[in-house]
């Protein structure tokens, strides 16, 4: 018998013993999926990050007034994520320690090694700058204080205590400036992971050129949603009674950019199905199959045929819908929109590695609940931001969310109000 025959049929048998679920013609190396679930959180935090600096840019950049009273939130929210969006891909990693080595020794024609620098520039030279630049003037001003916070205050400010109108229209410039720049580094750091699969030819569902851009869009529309539903989250936490113009400008930012995203998805597959090349059966046994729940119910139905029609209500007829029936609204599609993201991103990484390169089988993906590439990992990992990000608000919100995040210094007038 031809050995690969004999290869098939052990892999088959083993896999069988294992209680893993195989139909049709799969090669032997893959039987077991090499990208697991912290794979699929790690695109998820990064277009967290991403689409949370994006609706803060539309307050510094694109001088949208309306979203000032969340801009603070949405700087806090991008660097508590962007704090943990390393972690999933440490955790995967056999030997997280080797880690620098895409540091010490990059290699410039990997996507993976972009990832270092792409991380290290958009934490330290984008992010912590213009949190520094908008948040000075309140650093000196919190340091009065007694205890130990008085004394963190005064360490943040890093000795730069000139509070004068001349000092805080710098603060103003500069921030502006970086948050400038800070727009493309965004697009960069969750377009690469698109990237990544999108140049992977021999996958049928990977390899194309939209992915990246699809990629990008559904990172600025989960960031988006992520802003929503904390701010609101944060108010009724507060007792305190959110800003409506900043919702409904969030609700139309969020309607439309969701909008743009489900026509981008919507023509990936309409070019797919078009051509009809070799690979459209199997990708349509798996959407129908494997993915059924996941790809249709949860991404196209709840994660953007909901949402689509609550947000389009709100634009079309806002007028007859009270404020409290569109704080809801606004807060349901949110959260749905979160989850049909993240369904997005299952359906990715998991879902392209379910069909064989044979085209003529599938296999089961089966996750444990504990262990390195378990549940309980990747609940830990999408918990964790929301836990810094408490603490941040704790220390960097002190205001009510109506005053204390509005940006920096915007202007003379702010600036002798803030002085």
């Amino acid at each position: 018998m031809h050995p690969l025959i004999l290869a098939v049929a052990d892999g088959v048998s083993a896999a069988s013993e294992a209680g893993a679920a195989i139909q049709g013609y799969v090669y032997p190396n893959e039987q077991t999926l090499l990208w697991s679930v912290l794979i699929v959180v790690y695109p998820y935090i990064t277009g967290l990050v991403a689409g949370a600096f994006i609706m803060a840019s539309l307050v510094r950049v694109f001088a949208v007034r309306a979203l000032e009273p969340a801009y603070r939130l949405a700087l806090l929210t991008a660097l508590a994520f962007l704090i943990c969006a390393p972690l999933p891909l440490l955790l995967h990693l056999g030997h997280p320690e080797r880690c620098l080595e895409v540091m010490m020794t990059p290699h410039l024609t990997s996507p993976m090694a972009m990832f270092g620098f792409v991380y290290a520039w958009y934490i330290m030279a984008v992010l912590l700058l213009e949190l520094w630049f908008d948040y000075r003037h309140d650093f000196v001003r919190w340091s009065a204080q007694p205890g130990w916070s008085g004394r963190l205050y005064g360490w943040l400010t890093l000795g730069v205590r000139d509070t004068s109108p001349a000092a805080l229209q710098l603060d103003d410039r500069m921030g502006r400036a970086i948050t400038i720049i800070g727009i493309p580094s965004a697009f960069l750091l969750h377009g690469y992971v698109g990237f990544i699969f999108g140049s992977i030819k021999a996958n049928p569902w990977w390899g194309n050129v939209l992915m990246p851009v699809i990629f990008i869009f559904s990172a600025i529309v989960s960031g988006i949603a992520l802003c929503v539903a904390i701010y609101v989250v944060l108010n009724w936490l507060r007792r305190q009674k959110p800003s409506d113009d900043c919702l409904d400008a969030m609700g139309k930012f969020l309607f439309y950019a969701l909008l743009l995203d489900a026509s981008l998805e919507g023509l990936d597959w309409l070019h797919r199905l078009y051509s009809a090349e070799e690979s459209v059966a199997v990708l349509k046994q798996l959407a129908a199959g494997k993915l059924f729940y996941s790809l249709l119910i949860g991404q196209v139905l709840l994660g953007t045929v909901f949402p689509l029609l609550m947000l389009g209500s709100t634009q079309l007829v806002r007028d007859r819908i009270p404020m409290a029936a569109r704080r809801r609204l606004y807060f349901l599609s949110a959260c749905l929109i979160g989850l049909g993201v993240l369904a997005m991103r299952w359906n990715v990484v998991i879902g392209g590695q379910l069909f064989s390169k044979s085209l003529r089988g599938f296999t089961t993906f089966k996750m444990e609940l504990r262990g390195q590439e378990g549940w309980l990992s990747a609940a830990v990992l999408m918990l964790l931001p929301y836990a810094i990000l408490s603490v941040f608000i704790r220390l960097f919100l002190r205001d009510s969310p109506r005053e204390g995040l509005k940006p920096g210094a915007q202007g003379e007038t702010q600036m002798s109000a803030r002085a």
